[in-house]
């Protein structure tokens, strides 16, 4: 059987990395879910590729599901994100340009999960941080912070370069 990670929308050309992602807004009590592992040193959303032939909102719920272990419910696309990065660890030497919708979940009135997920990196673990704190954290997308706070009601289309 061919590898899920096989099926992704990215690739690598030359020292040029690019990838179509899906990611997930969970916010439960003023609390935003984010992802940690056992190497880096930072936190990121919930999401990942986007298979080839899948769309981005039956990518985010096929990824909310692998990563928390609860089926939630997309309420709206949030944000569309060309994100430029060159930051290492995996991505070491390359120049990194991703493209990731954002949907915000329907809440589901309860901060429980069962999250067994692993990633290139090691093991996930999944936090929730309260919204204001994120100022305070290393976190990914950097935007978050304040849009959390006054989310938008139409689609904002965001471009970063970190």
């Amino acid at each position: 059987m061919e590898d899920d990670r096989n099926l992704d929308c990215c690739f690598t050309r030359g020292c040029n990395w690019f990838r179509y992602r899906a990611a997930a807004i969970i916010i439960e009590d003023g609390c935003v879910l984010l992802v940690s592992n056992e190497t880096a040193e930072y936190y990121y959303s919930v999401g990942g590729g986007v298979h080839l032939g899948e769309t981005a909102e039956d990518a985010v719920i096929r990824e909310v599901y692998e990563e928390t272990g609860v089926k939630y419910e997309v309420d709206r696309l949030l944000f569309i994100h060309e994100n430029f990065f060159t930051d290492g660890g995996m991505f070491e030497g390359l120049l990194c340009h991703e493209i990731s919708f954002y949907f915000l979940m329907k809440p589901r009135g309860s901060k429980a999960l069962d999250s067994n997920s692993y990633c290139p990196e090691g093991k996930e673990f999944m936090n929730w941080i309260p919204i204001e704190e994120l100022k305070n954290l290393r976190a990914y997308p950097t935007f978050f912070t304040e849009k959390l706070l006054n989310m938008p009601d139409k689609i904002a289309h965001i471009v970063t370069r970190e």
